[in-house]
């Protein structure tokens, strides 16, 4: 039985589309190994919460795409210090920065994650309603990176400010599903499930969070 057990499991992985984020430099030919591995799909960073530009992930992304992967995403890791650009021209120099680097991505991902953000949840709404609303004049499409004990942190476990919005939930518990989410925001499923987190990766890609989707 637990021969068959394992066996199911496998087959549900193979049968998953899987991808990952990863923020170091990725030659086109390790994307073509992680490709013939099974990941279909990327997600890199393009803003780093010290409020720099990434253009290491820009140069990640035109090799993903080059190497063949179904879709490539990006994402931004906002700046919250007092020094920082505002929420909106934070979005629009990450959008900048992918544009200017000659390549382009299917959307853009808001990490909202307990990382120096205020104490002031209704700050905290609005700037992640501001960063929303420039990706989406600049014509992007959005999605939100988070999970339950994030959300609660950040805005409350109840906001649903941004609930049209796709999910990217993390959760790092090993399972290439939606199993156990519990809804929250306004989500009652997620689009996309980070389920490992700074895992040593094949194609000696080193450290790598795992992601699914249906």
């Amino acid at each position: 039985m637990r021969s068959l057990v394992l066996l199911l499991a496998s087959v549900a992985v193979a049968s998953a589309t899987l991808g990952f984020d990863a923020e170091q430099a990725i030659s086109t030919s390790t994307f073509s190994c992680l490709k013939s591995d099974g990941y279909s799909f990327y997600i890199s960073r393009v803003y780093r919460s010290n409020g720099q530009l990434d253009s290491t992930g820009v140069q990640n992304i035109k090799n993903a795409w080059s190497a063949g992967l179904s879709h490539v995403d990006a994402y931004i890791f906002p700046c919250h210090s007092s020094s920082c650009p505002s929420a909106a021209d934070q979005v629009a120099a990450a959008i900048n920065n992918v544009k200017n680097g000659g390549t382009k991505i299917g959307m853009i991902w808001l990490d909202v994650e307990i990382y120096n953000w205020g104490s002031s949840q209704t700050t905290n709404r609005q700037f992640i309603l501001d960063m929303a609303n420039k990706a989406v004049a600049m014509g992007y499409k959005v999605g939100i990176y988070t999970n339950n004990n994030n959300w609660q942190s950040i805005v409350g476990i109840d906001w649903d400010g941004v609930s049209k919005y796709p999910l990217w939930w993390a959760n790092y518990n090993g399972q290439a599903n939606f199993n156990n989410f519990k809804a929250f925001g306004g989500w009652s499923k997620p689009d996309i499930h980070q389920y490992t987190g700074d895992v040593s990766g094949p194609c000696s890609v080193g450290s790598f969070d795992q992601n699914y989707e249906p």
